[in-house]
């Protein structure tokens, strides 16, 4: 199984709200995924984040096929690289 970490940092003005709405979404929309989490950011610290995500897949060809998704790609990174400052991401085996 490969977990699959990635943290937003928002632009300006985005709400983390409607983030974690579309990230969350993939839920249902994307056949790959077994388990989603997305959490919005309680600290507000200068070197905190906005948003995080973890997905879990198979395998690492899930997550690559999870990189290419129809949906994924065209409503969740859409929408994401719009209002993201900048992210990080971590890939592990679990």
């Amino acid at each position: 199984m490969i977990k699959h970490v990635v943290c937003f940092k928002l632009n300006d003005g985005e709400s983390p709200q409607k983030a974690k709405e579309v990230l969350l979404s993939m839920k249902g929309n994307v056949p790959m995924l077994k388990d989603i989490e997305v959490g919005v950011d309680c600290l507000h610290s200068a070197r905190s984040y906005d948003v995080i995500l973890a997905v879990v897949l198979d395998d690492m060809n899930a997550l690559s096929d999870y990189q290419k998704d129809e949906y994924h790609v065209n409503v969740v990174k859409k929408h994401m690289h719009a209002v993201t400052k900048t992210s990080v991401a971590v890939d592990f085996e679990i």
